[in-house]
Order: C-alpha cells, then sequence, then structure tokens
C-alpha cells in the first residue's frame, strides 16, 4: 500500500493569519492600554492645575479630542518602533507573528506609519479589513495592501 502524498503547488492559497492577528491584537490592548492611562494622566495631571478639585475634561471638548489623537500618536510610536525592531510587537512574539515588507525585506518607517493609519481604519469600521483577508485571492488585509507590507507567521524555534 503506498502512502498518499501531498502535492505542493505554486497556486495555493497563502494562509489568513486572521486567528493569529486577532489574538495578536487581544494581547496588543494590554500594552496600549497602558500607554493611555499614562498620557490620560498626564492630561488630567494639567488640566487640574488650572480648574476645581472635581472638575475633569468635558466629553467631546476640544481638549478630549486632542487627547485622543495623543493617545493615537502614542501607540502608533509604539508599534511603528516595535515593527522596526524585529518586525513584531509584544503581542506578535507569542503567536510567531512578523510584519516584513512585499519583498521580505525590512519595511520603511513611512510603510509602517501608513500600515498603522490604514488598520485603525479597519479597526473601526468594525474590522472589516482585517476580515477583508478571508476573500483576497492573496489573504491580504487592507492595511497589508495600502502600505505593500505582509504579515508572515515565523516557525518554530
Amino acid at each position: 500500500m503506498s502512502a498518499p502524498t501531498a502535492v505542493a503547488t505554486d497556486t495555493a492559497r497563502p494562509a489568513s493569519l486572521l486567528v493569529w492577528r486577532l489574538l495578536s491584537l487581544l494581547y496588543d490592548f494590554f500594552p496600549a492600554l497602558a500607554l493611555w492611562m499614562l498620557v490620560g494622566a498626564l492630561f488630567t495631571a494639567g488640566y487640574a492645575t488650572g480648574h476645581a478639585a472635581r472638575d475633569n475634561i468635558a466629553p467631546f471638548s476640544a481638549l478630549q479630542w486632542v487627547l485622543w489623537g495623543c493617545c493615537w500618536v502614542v501607540t502608533g510610536v509604539y508599534a511603528v518602533e516595535s515593527w522596526r525592531r524585529g518586525g513584531q510587537t509584544l503581542g506578535m512574539r507569542p503567536w510567531r507573528l512578523q510584519v516584513v515588507g512585499a519583498d521580505g525585506t525590512a519595511p520603511t518607517r513611512r510603510q509602517l506609519w501608513l500600515r498603522y493609519a490604514v488598520g485603525t481604519l479597519s479597526v473601526l469600521l468594525g474590522g472589516l479589513g482585517l476580515w477583508w483577508a478571508l476573500i483576497d485571492r492573496q489573504r491580504l488585509t487592507w492595511h497589508d495592501r495600502a502600505s505593500d507590507t505582509r504579515m508572515r507567521r515565523l516557525p518554530k524555534r
């Protein structure tokens, strides 16, 4: 009896890595949350110096929008610098995910900021850009395509 053989083809669709990407996002939420708390504490301390003891930053005020913008930038710095130093954030390491350029080289800082910006838009739209990987021919997300980067899964050590 002969053993069944697997036929390798170049036309096989790559894995979407969607589950690994989502788990990575969940893990990365916690360092991002810590950064947001730090930024929020700095804003609150600065705001408290010129206001009453129980006064707080008003919802939907200009200052609150600046706070959200600062949180977005700080999270972007965390992600982009992590990707620049090895292609992985803290949340990507346990799942062996790595961001690389489309040609397999290290992506530029511009590509990584574009990836972060389009990824943010994707998440704000209910993850539509992530779910897109399930129907894309090359299993790429919106931020993969827009930034000309790829997510790959590293082999076990």
